[in-house]
This record gives structure tokens, C-alpha cells and sequence, in this order.
């Protein structure tokens, strides 16, 4: 199958020397051809040039032409960071917040992390699914091209397998490439004493046992299975500490498992410089990341990315995004998209919540959604931008003026056309 998309009014992120990330002041540049062309040859970018230059079309079989008059055609988004395999919803906390409870009181009484875990240790592998599928098709439909997955509703072996089970299936199902990660140390579990033998622990060493969990039952077995990429921390107070992490990340990282860290989004703990020291491919929120953890970001390889969603959500103050760009920081935007703090994939208002709130140029915030958000889950080399020889994940907006008008008109759905792979998957 051949798609031809023609009289494109702006060909959006284009490469011809393909990079794996873009950082500081190269994050305001977004390459751009205007009246221009695309080839598609079974999944993969064959060529683009400016209409002017068009060679003409040679052979006919098998080709689908596609007009994109006063449309543009952007890289799919990518999307690094989300917990979409889940059972139930919470929006009874979500009246809660309104109501005044903060996020931890929320945690405190068995709602949150704790929530969803319940839930979905009542509900079948079948279930998970399904519904997960759902969301998947949901976020296509978005523009997200690309997209991670993370276990950690579970909280023990068993159920951290059966997630971590369920994202295997929908490798195997889902149009898009899907990363997984296991995220058992999400939360401490109520019911440790249950799974580990021991009785009346205090809530140390109630942590300190499900640790040595993790350590000994739960990351041995998923690198036999080969079930997870990566492995991440939520390094937060009342949670999982700096030390906490960073023993976590090192033996995944024995196991062949890259790390990941939930860093620095309710106060700051430490997450950053413990991703830092387990060479994590990225650390994620950042709420309150601070000028020390900026300067070490600066002298490494680990991507920062912002989660504008489960900020907006949860009325966070904002993560200095502004700052760290500045600085000379790469940036990626993932959505966050879970039950609790953000039950939202849709990349398009990440990226218009980012210009709006963090005060990212639309150039910046397209590239923090695309090549960076890539290179957060290790898929830079095959998506995030238009270069040839790269997978065939894209989208044709409606008719619009430029790009700027993407997170400008933040409440409409702009996305008329989605090919995944070289095939055309829903034309809205």
C-alpha cells in the first residue's frame, strides 16, 4: 500500500539529518516545509519535497492519494508517560478535591493509588483489556502515535503481573508501538502483612518488607517473562524515598530494565538526583524541581518531562518548564492519562496547556510532544518527526493557518486524518 498526501499547506517537524532530541534554544526551531508533499511505502516515510519540485507520480497501483489543501501533516504525538490499563473511575475524589481534601488526605483514608489497586484486583484480565483497548482508539483518534504504559495498580505479585500481562496483549493488539513499565513501587500496600507472612508491622517496616518484594519475587519474575522495559519509583513523601528509589532502579537496572522516576511532583524528595544516579531515561512531573536539580539534569542524558494534565487536575503549582528550557534542557510532554490525577490522553491540550500556563512557544510545545516525548520511551530513531525512513504515524489536521493554531484553539478537536503504520485508521 502507497499513500501520496499532496498540496499540504505546512509539513510539520521535518528531518533531513534525523536527531534523537531537541534541547534549549533549539526547541524554539520547528522545521517546516510549506506546500509540500508526502510518500508513504507500506509503514514507512519514503519522501517529501515542496510541491513546486513534485516528481510526478510513476506508478499508480495500489496508491492512495489524499489532498491536503490548507491542512497540515505533524508527526503523531508521543505520548511517555500514562497509566491507562485501570478498573473504575475516581470521580468521587475529584468531588473531594473540590470539596477541599488535598491529594494526600485523599490517600490517607484508602482513596488514590490505594483506590485503584482494590478495584482492580476485582477485575478480570479480560476486563482490563477491553476497556484499555478502548482508551487506546481514544488516544489514536487524538493524534498520539506512540505511547507508554505503566503497571502499579496492582501492588502485588500477582497483580502486578496480570497488568503487566494485559500491556503485553495489547503490544500484540495495538496499532501503535507500546512501551511498558512496571510501577510496583506506586504505593505501599494495605494488606502487606498479608502478602509477605509477616504480622503487626509498623508502617516502616511494612515498606521495607514490600521493598524487599519487589526486589526478590516481583522484578525477578518480570525479567524472566520479559514483561517491562523500564521499571519507575514514585519518589515522593509518604511513599517511596530518594534511597528507596534509587535501590529499586539499580537492581532494574541489573535485570535490564531502564528506569523511570516519578520526581518531584508533590514536594521535593530527591527524585531527580536518584534518577540521575540509576541513569533513568527520564524523570517525570517535576512540579518541584529546583535549580540544583536543573544543573544536574543539564550534565546528563535523562529527559525531563512535564505532565501538564495531572497538574491542571490536581491544581499543582506549575513545574518551571519556562526555566529548564532556558537553562539549555531538553523537555518532553507526556499526558499522565489515569483515573486519579488526569483521566485525559488527549496530547493536544498537554500541548496548549503548556503555551498557555508554562509559557512554551507552540514550537517548543510540539517539539516537548514529539521527538522529545520519542526519546523519553527509546523511540527517537522511528518516530517523533518526519524523516525518511521513519514510521508512518501521522495525522492531517482540518483546514487551519499554522501551526500556532493548534494549541491556540485548545477546545476543538483539529484532527481530520490518522495513518498509523502507513495505513489510513479513522478519518474523522
Amino acid at each position: 500500500m502507497k499513500i501520496l498526501i499532496k498540496n499540504i499547506k505546512s509539513l510539520v517537524q521535518v528531518e533531513e539529518k534525523p536527531r534523537l532530541k531537541v534541547s534549549g534554544a533549539e526547541m524554539k526551531k520547528l522545521s517546516c516545509l510549506e506546500n509540500a508533499w508526502l510518500a508513504i511505502e507500506e509503514d514507512k516515510i519514503a519522501d517529501f519535497g515542496s510541491m513546486e519540485s513534485f516528481p510526478g507520480i510513476s506508478d499508480w497501483s495500489n496508491l492512495q492519494v489524499i489532498d491536503a489543501t490548507d491542512k497540515l501533516v505533524l508527526p503523531s504525538w508521543c505520548d511517555s508517560h500514562t497509566h491507562i490499563v485501570y478498573a473504575g473511575n475516581r470521580e468521587s475524589e475529584f468531588v473531594d478535591r473540590i470539596n477541599g481534601m488535598s491529594y494526600e488526605e485523599i490517600a490517607k483514608r484508602g482513596g488514590g493509588i490505594l483506590n485503584s489497586a482494590k478495584k482492580l484486583a476485582d477485575t478480570s484480565e479480560d476486563e482490563l483489556f477491553n476497556s484499555a483497548m478502548k482508551r487506546i482508539r481514544e488516544v489514536i483518534l487524538l493524534g498520539t502515535g506512540a505511547i507508554e504504559i505503566k503497571s502499579g495498580y496492582g501492588l502485588s505479585l500477582e497483580t502486578e503481573l496480570k497488568m503487566l500481562r494485559v500491556i503485553k496483549r495489547i503490544k500484540e493488539k495495538a496499532p501503535i508501538p507500546v512501551k511498558a513499565t512496571f510501577l510496583g513501587a506506586h504505593a505501599v500496600p494495605k494488606n502487606i502483612s498479608t502478602l509477605t507472612g509477616f504480622e503487626n508491622l509498623s508502617g516502616l517496616l511494612q515498606k521495607e518488607k514490600y521493598i524487599d518484594l519487589i526486589l526478590k519475587e516481583m522484578l525477578p519474575q518480570i525479567a524472566k517473562e520479559n514483561l517491562a522495559e523500564y521499571c519507575d519509583v514514585f519518589c515522593e513523601q509518604n511513599y517511596f524515598t530518594k534511597e528507596d528509589t534509587k535501590k529499586i532502579l539499580s537492581a532494574a537496572n541489573k535485570l535490564g530494565l531502564k528506569g523511570k522516576v516519578h520526581a518531584e511532583q508533590l514536594s521535593h524528595t530527591g527524585g531527580v538526583e536518584a534518577g540521575l544516579d540509576c541513569n533513568a531515561i527520564s524523570v517525570d512531573h517535576l512540579e518541584f524541581v529546583n535549580d540544583n536539580d536543573i544543573a544536574l539534569l543539564k550534565r546528563s542524558e535523562t529527559m525531563p518531562t512535564i505532565l501538564p494534565g495531572a497538574q491542571y487536575f490536581l491544581c499543582l503549582q506549575y513545574p518551571p518548564a519556562r526555566k529548564m528550557i532556558d537553562a539549555g534542557l531538553a523537555v518532553a510532554i507526556a499526558s499522565d492519562y489515569n483515573p486519579g490525577s488526569c483521566p485525559s490522553g488527549n496530547m493536544n491540550f498537554m500541548v496548549s496547556h503548556a503555551c498557555v500556563h508554562y509559557k512554551l512557544t507552540p514550537e517548543e510545545a510540539i517539539n516537548a510532544a514529539t521527538i522529545n516525548s520519542a526519546y523519553a520511551m527509546g523511540l527517537s530513531k522511528t518516530h517523533g518527526s518526519i524523516a525518511i525512513g521513519k514510521q508512518a504515524n501521522i495525522f492531517i489536521t482540518k483546514e487551519m493557518p499554522n501551526y500556532s493554531f493548534i494549541p491556540y484553539s485548545f477546545a476543538n478537536n483539529l484532527i481530520e486524518t490518522v495513518i498509523i503504520n502507513g495505513k489510513l485508521i479513522i478519518e474523522n
